[in-house]
């Protein structure tokens, strides 16, 4: 029940000791500042690995060849393994029921483009029609490349944005023709790409077609697949790394590769890398949580000195209290609402400062692996009951002292 003169009484209280409860405040609406600054900075943190995730297809599986690092079967080390048509063929036969999407890449590293007067050096690859949903990107203007471009060995490309500012500045770029290396290209696309410019320096063209114009041959640098969805991450991630590891054990058959090599073939599954980053990220919310309770209850533990003072400095009013008939839930009360009072009020302003400086700060913060760092409202709903928590925590020992007063000890008290 609302008690106008119990408030009253417990602002003078505050009153007549302003510094006291200035730097007991303090030290509750600092503990909930940084709880929250390091909650932040957590899902900061999350929102960056997520982007970087975002930039290729979530499950993506990537292979790609180096260089043998140990002999085997009578063939010395430093040889580089060259992956082909057939390796590739044979996989998507192999595995098609599990496979959404494919492609294997031939990459021209430095393919110098020319368009009337303009020229730049760009990254050529040829890529299969489902590479599109490997990179996850958007197609600005135009189409994509499809499978009757492959089957013809069509020079048509699709060029990134960043490319097309380039060579066409405002001017549109679809239906015209490029020279990659001195032959010509038709542009039939424009594309986005998550991971902003430096993925959109990139050009592609159909697979039979760079291998055919290049002299690549056979020859392909990188194989990707995405599987079908499973019900749930778990097995998700089984899949996945079964996948990865039989993809790996045949190629390494195939090419005469030492099993225990890891420079020659090299399977990187993205699947397996957001679970040790958000594994990771986990462990580091886990620790600011206890870094940031830790403060509070520091804080808490100033709040429970200083009531046990005021109970101290207020004996001889209790008993006179109880001397005339106040119960000893009356005086429990009186004292946690006092703590809970200043415990909330200093809390309250350390969580309003804090969730501000993040509004603030978070959306223009720009650092590597960290992005928005934020709090959510139910984390803020959390710390709202913390708050409370630890206000009549703090409150209570001195409470039940204050309770346990008897009246005729109290007023001999001086």
């Amino acid at each position: 029940m609302f008690s106008l003169e119990r408030w009253q009484e417990i602002l003078e209280t505050i009153s007549k000791n302003k510094l006291r409860t200035f730097l007991t405040g303090l030290s509750v609406a600092s503990g909930i500042f940084i709880l929250v600054i390091l909650l932040g900075f957590g899902q900061g943190m999350q929102n960056g690995i997520s982007a970087e995730f975002q930039r290729d297809a979530a499950n993506r599986i990537s292979v790609y060849s180096g260089v043998t690092s140990m002999g085997y079967k009578g063939l010395n080390p430093g040889r580089f393994i060259e992956m082909t048509n057939d390796d590739y063929n044979y996989l998507v036969s192999k595995y098609e029921d599990d496979i959404e999407f494919k492609s294997s890449i031939y990459r021209v590293w430095s393919g110098t483009l020319n368009y009337g007067d303009e020229s730049g050096s760009y990254r050529v690859e040829g890529v299969y029609p489902d590479y599109q949903f490997l990179e996850n990107e958007d197609l600005v203007a135009g189409r994509y490349i499809n499978y009757d471009d492959q089957k013809l060995k069509s020079k048509i490309m699709i060029i990134g944005n960043k490319v097309k500012q380039d060579l066409f500045g405002s001017k549109e770029a679809v239906g015209e023709y490029v020279q990659i290396n001195g032959i010509n290209f038709k542009v039939v696309g424009v594309y986005s790409d998550p991971g902003g410019e430096r993925e959109e320096t990139r050009v592609f063209v159909p697979l039979s077609t760079s291998q055919r114009v290049f002299g690549g041959s056979d020859k392909v640098r990188n194989l990707g697949f995405t599987l079908k969805p499973q019900e749930n991450f778990q097995d998700a991630l089984a899949q996945s790394l079964q996948f990865s590891a039989e993809i790996e054990e045949f190629l390494k058959e195939r090419h005469l590769v030492a099993p225990e090599d890891t420079s020659a073939i090299n399977v990187n599954n993205t699947l397996e890398n957001a679970k040790r980053f958000y594994d990771l990220i986990g462990m580091i919310k886990t620790f600011f949580w206890v870094v940031g309770i830790c403060t509070i209850i520091a804080g808490v533990v100033g709040v429970s000195n200083i009531m046990l003072i005021i109970v101290k400095e207020r004996t001889k009013e209790i008993g006179i209290r109880k001397a005339l008939g106040a119960q000893p839930l009356s005086i429990i009360g009186m004292i946690l609402h006092e703590s809970i009072f200043v415990t909330a009020i200093a809390g309250f302003t350390g969580l309003i400062l804090s969730m501000a400086l993040l509004e603030v700060l978070g959306p223009n913060m720009q650092m590597d692996y960290i992005k928005n760092p934020s709090v959510n409202f139910n984390v803020a709903i959390t710390t709202v009951f913390i708050l409370v928590l630890a206000g009549a925590l703090a409150g209570f020992v001195p409470a039940w002292r204050a309770a346990r007063i008897k009246p005729i000890t109290a007023l001999r008290e001086e």
